[in-house]
């Protein structure tokens, strides 16, 4: 069964990786660099630094200002399989 989860913090870390806190108490830094290599007329201005660290959340999902966004729930199952992910001490 597919848990629905939302974003409801986020922060850039370096120039490619986003700290994200889910609904569901659980945190975990997701490196995005195999993302920013896939390349794509939305992916490409991620791969400036500035631009990058402009992500915000827009109903729960990581998003940037031209548009591009990550599926909440993909990131949790992925981050999760990759065992990324650990209950937050704030939950």
């Amino acid at each position: 069964m597919i848990e629905l989860v939302k974003v409801v913090e986020l922060k850039p870390v370096g120039e490619k990786s986003l700290w994200l806190r889910f609904s569901d108490g659980q945190e975990g830094v997701r490196d995005c660099s195999d993302i920013l290599a896939e390349g794509g007329t939305m992916v490409e201005p991620l791969r400036d630094p500035e631009m990058f660290r402009k992500a915000f959340l827009s109903f729960g999902a990581p998003s940037w200002p031209n548009g591009f966004d990550l599926d909440p729930i993909n990131l949790h199952m992925e981050m999760t399989e990759r065992g990324l992910l650990r209950r937050s001490a704030a939950a």
